[in-house]
């Protein structure tokens, strides 16, 4: 098994409804992959954080295995979802993978 985690932070210049907003749009973009790339066996994304927290957003996936998260990134479906939703609305990715 694999662990994929990603903290985001929002754009600058956003008012707290526009990052409410933000935060739903890519929830729900990104949790849509949930039973669409093979492999992946659970993604979530919070951003309901404690305050100490140094990102904004979190996104917590697990895949069966290396080769999976390869095959995620490279999944039609999730290129989509980032170019269209996560990049435009959010700034300083940050990443770790790790077996488990």
């Amino acid at each position: 098994m694999v662990k994929h985690i990603v903290m985001y932070d929002h754009i600058d210049g956003l008012t707290d409804d526009e990052k409410h907003e933000n935060i739903a749009q890519i929830k729900a973009a990104l949790e849509g992959l949930n039973g669409v790339i093979p492999g992946l066996n659970t993604l979530c994304v919070y951003s309901q954080l404690l305050d100490s927290s140094n990102a904004d957003i979190v996104l917590y996936s697990i895949f069966e295995n290396a080769a999976a998260l390869k095959a995620y990134k490279d999944h039609p479906e999730h290129i989509k979802v980032a170019v269209n939703v996560v990049r435009p609305r959010v700034k300083n990715r940050r990443c770790a993978d790790f077996d488990f």
